[in-house]
């Protein structure tokens, strides 16, 4: 055992220091989050040699900017470009009111390892995903430094979910249970699991996999049903007398609350949630259901009865160890609000409803 911090250690530093502004070293490259950065920093990284702002090709289609390597284009910044071009090239919010934003140049050639890595990073730690890089000769010392295949490694790695705390909690859907708290160790958020009666472990237990909407489950918004299926899927728990609901905390899957936000402002503007995401440069759906099946067998389930309408749920547990004995669908009411959002999850993400 070591002082010196794990690459898992490592890689979550870099992404807090991501959220706060401060670049990192990816290989021989100073990286740093259009969102967060400021514009000192940006004067300083622009003395240090020729800046390249990393995109996905999901950005790079909206912009119409060149996309050389395959999920990621790498577009030169202009030496007049300031923080608000970035931020501009970075966010959709404007699109409309200034959509040309050209003539972007994007290179070809050479190893992406980095920039593919960059954009992991910011990903994870939820910021839009675009990047600046820099490749430079001389690293300054004080900053988190990774190499980018190890990194891009970890970020894949399925995290290890260790239990820290659990206690009885009576509910309005059902008095008899009991709450548990799981941390990952790769420094990300924890995550929850309601345990409902004393469900066996030797027979397929009536399971939902619900991530976490602050907007539908604790403000009651119309926009989704996220509020509806969480409460429908405890009341069926409570109505059987057992079940298990894990609360994953993947916001606006997968991209967090100010991202979703952002895709919200978007759907305001004209596009249904899909088009949304892409604009902002993230895919369809950004979560991990990895991590339901991880805290599924910590509790000791091998089988579920699956709440859900997402049969993408349904392969990623059994793709990993947990067998679905049955698909329970939960439909809940509609309302004029959600009814263009169910649609699409219907028409582009395969939800049977």
């Amino acid at each position: 055992m070591s002082l010196i911090p794990t690459l898992t250690e490592t890689v979550s530093r870099a992404r807090s220091d991501l959220r706060m502004g401060l670049p990192i070293v990816i290989g021989d490259h100073l990286a740093a989050a259009v969102e967060t950065l400021s514009s000192g920093r940006l004067a300083l990284l622009r003395t240090m040699g020729p800046a390249v702002l990393t995109v996905t090709s999901w950005r790079a289609g909206t912009l119409k900017a060149r996309v050389y390597d395959g999920d990621l284009a790498r577009i030169e910044v202009p030496l007049d470009a300031d923080l608000a071009w970035l931020r501009a090239v970075a966010d959709p919010a404007g699109d409309l009111m200034t959509p040309m934003k050209g003539p972007l140049r994007s290179e070809r050639g050479g190893d992406v390892t980095a920039h593919r890595a960059a954009i992991a990073l910011v990903k994870s730690a939820q910021l839009l995903p675009a990047v600046l890089l820099v490749r430079v000769e001389s690293i300054p010392e004080g900053l988190t430094r990774l190499q980018p295949g190890p990194a891009l490694e970890q970020l894949a790695t399925e995290a290890a979910m260790t239990p820290v705390a659990a206690a009885r909690l009576p509910l309005l859907a059902a008095e008899n249970s009991k709450l548990h708290i799981f941390r990952p160790d790769d420094g990300a958020a924890e995550h929850y699991a309601v345990e409902i009666g004393s469900p066996s472990r030797a027979e397929p237990v009536l399971a939902r996999l619900h991530s976490a909407c602050f907007t539908g489950d604790v403000l009651g918004s119309l926009k989704c049903d996220c509020g509806p299926q969480l409460h429908t899927a405890l009341a069926a728990m409570g109505q059987a007398g057992e079940g298990v609901l894990l609360y994953l905390n993947q916001e606006g899957r997968g991209i967090g609350l100010a991202n979703k936000m952002r895709a919200y402002a978007l759907q305001n503007q004209g596009f249904d949630t899909v088009e949304a995401n892409h604009r902002l440069g993230f895919e369809d759906d950004e979560r991990d259901f990895r991590i339901g099946a991880g805290i599924l067998r910590k509790m000791g389930f091998n089988s579920v009865r699956l709440m859900t309408n997402n049969p993408r749920k349904v392969s990623m547990l059994e793709g990993h160890g947990i067998a679905v004995a049955e698909r329970v669908p939960l439909i809940t009411q509609r309302n004029r609000h959600n009814t263009n959002y169910l649609d699409v999850k219907a028409e582009k993400s395969g939800h049977l409803l």
